[in-house]
């Protein structure tokens, strides 16, 4: 064979061809796309569960970050406002944004993934209950060493199980969660009345003290008087008691007074 008989094999393609090509794609499929199925697509988005964006882009619960926004590329061009006439498309175009952004955030995303994971451990606890009843099945599920549990994952009769599950779960935390949020407020609310009935019986204690202080110098004066010369208090004044003095006239027992 000559030296230049063999084949060598082509190059990958680079992701700006990639790129090229899906760009390419996504302009034939927007123009085979009727009117009417833009409408049935804003239909289906604001129709979703809103508590899960895997419903939303229409993605499996084991999409990859890729997939998310590939998907969220796609759809959001097909209901966009400006090339849907769907009175509601500018909202089916906001619900998917918001969708991508929660399956973006590492965080969010974890957590509705871990509810995944509790809807499945459930089904599956379910599904053993069934095969202890039914022995065919139960058989058939140890001989071919987990394939047949594998294949019933995988069936669209669980993976609907499976979103109704899921369903269930984030409606219930959600509803725990807003509970929570609500005895938070209520919480907030007692402490935020507490403080402000304190703050109003320490003003009433400060304006009587500062009242009791600016009538010091009429009780000090009204008292400077009488010790000088016993001079008829004024009207509102305050005057200590008489002391009572001995006087061989009344027939009552008095108090002995002392003298000096």
């Amino acid at each position: 064979m000559g030296e230049n008989s063999f084949v060598t094999a082509a190059p990958p393609p680079s992701s700006e061809k990639t790129s090229a090509i899906d760009d390419a794609l996504l302009k034939q499929f927007f123009a085979e796309v009727s009117e009417v199925e833009r409408d049935n697509e804003v239909i289906r988005i604001l129709s979703c569960f809103k508590l899960n964006p895997f419903e939303y882009l229409n993605l499996s619960f084991d999409s990859s970050i890729d997939e998310v926004k590939k998907q969220y590329r796609k759809l959001s061009l097909l209901v966009h406002p400006d090339k849907c006439k769907h009175p509601q498309a500018k909202e089916a175009f906001g619900a998917l944004a918001k969708a991508q952004q929660l399956l973006l955030d590492q965080q969010e995303r974890d957590y509705i993934l871990s509810q995944v994971v509790a809807a499945k451990e459930e089904l599956r606890s379910k599904w053993k209950k069934q095969l202890k009843k039914d022995t065919a099945s139960k058989l058939k599920s140890l001989v071919t060493e987990g394939k047949y549990d594998q294949e019933h994952e995988q069936s669209e009769e669980f993976q609907q199980q499976l979103k109704l599950k899921v369903r269930e779960i984030l409606t219930d935390q959600e509803w725990r969660r807003r509970k929570m949020a609500m005895r938070i407020s209520e919480e907030e609310g007692r402490l935020k009345k507490d403080e402000e009935e304190t703050k109003e019986m320490w003003k009433r204690k400060r304006d009587h003290e500062e009242q009791w202080e600016g009538t010091r110098e009429n009780r000090v004066s009204s008292w400077r008087d009488f010790m000088k010369g016993g001079k008829k208090a004024k009207k509102g004044e305050i005057r200590p008691p008489k002391l009572k003095t001995e006087d061989p006239n009344k027939s009552y027992v008095q108090r002995p007074v002392k003298r000096g």
